[in-house]
């Protein structure tokens, strides 16, 4: 049992975020500018040009015991650069330019994991920033971890996370470290939250193209390697696909935009363990 309940236990870590993530085998370092970077990398928030709400629903192996929940809210702060009037407020400002909120991006999210015996809840806040062609970013969580019968214990922990545009539109690469401070969460065997590191790059060939290759590294365990590919041929609707090394798992997802709705879904399938689901709905508003 234990192997299995170790593939499948969220084991308190960073997880996953968003079905368009899931789908790119969760190679998702390096994506920008949707309000699940609070969770794949709180440095892409700096992108996020509008208000932003969205919930993400997983399903694991079909098993109602192993399901995730998140809601996410993202709050562009001040108006973002190259709108509006400019220095002398006599003439608006390129429209190029509009491509980041001018004071950064705040976001707040509440998550949890499991069921009645076992379960994880997790709330945190963060905020990204970007300046010129880098992104930085930092989250704070509030992590409660529950066992029927044997109580619940709460730790705060920290992540930071950083992107750069490599190539305008072209090349970004990213990293995220989670849990910097490696917080212990129970005294028997020292056991921690686990630290993760990921970098990943983002390449987009054509207007049409995503591809993105990341590497995960818990401090304990062997490094996942994850590779997505995701395509576009109208700009309303995306087909993606996805594998990870480590889990031996393969993914598979479509995207639609609709209106302002962006909704995602993905399958993705382990050998031994059978297949899980994600879905994920987001919506913005304002101008």
């Amino acid at each position: 049992m234990l192997p299995v309940a170790s593939a499948v236990a969220q084991g308190n870590g960073p997880g996953v975020r968003g079905g368009r993530a899931a789908a790119l085998g969760n190679a998702s370092v390096a994506l920008a500018g949707e309000v699940w970077s609070m969770g794949n990398n709180v440095a892409g928030l700096s992108e996020i040009q509008r208000p932003t709400v969205g919930f993400y629903a997983e399903n694991r192996y079909f098993s109602s015991a192993l399901n995730v929940g998140a809601l996410t809210v993202a709050l562009p702060l001040g108006r973002p650069l190259g709108v509006g009037p400019s220095a002398d407020g006599t003439a608006p400002a390129p429209a190029a330019a509009a491509v980041w909120a001018r004071h950064g991006v705040v976001a707040f999210e509440a998550q949890r994991f499991g069921g009645q015996l076992y379960n994880e809840t997790r709330v945190g806040a963060g905020y990204g920033y970007r300046f010129g062609q880098i992104s930085l970013g930092g989250r704070v969580d509030m992590l409660q971890v529950s066992i029927e019968g044997l109580g619940s214990r709460r730790v705060l922990l920290g992540t930071l996370g950083g992107q750069i545009e490599v190539i305008p539109q072209r090349l970004s690469f990213g990293a995220s470290l989670y849990n910097l401070s490696q917080t212990k969460l129970a005294s028997y065997q020292t056991e921690r939250v686990p630290t993760v590191l990921k970098a990943g790059l983002a390449y987009r060939p054509t207007t049409q193209v995503l591809v993105v290759v990341e590497t995960e590294k818990d401090v304990e365990r062997a490094a996942n390697f994850k590779a997505g590919l995701e395509y576009r041929p109208v700009p309303v609707l995306a087909a993606r696909i996805g594998l990870a090394t480590l889990t031996e798992q393969a993914s598979a997802g479509v995207g639609v935009l609709a209106g302002a709705f962006q909704i995602d879904y993905a399958a993705t399938f382990q050998q031994a363990l059978g297949f899980s689901q994600h879905l994920s709905v987001s919506k913005s508003w304002g101008k």
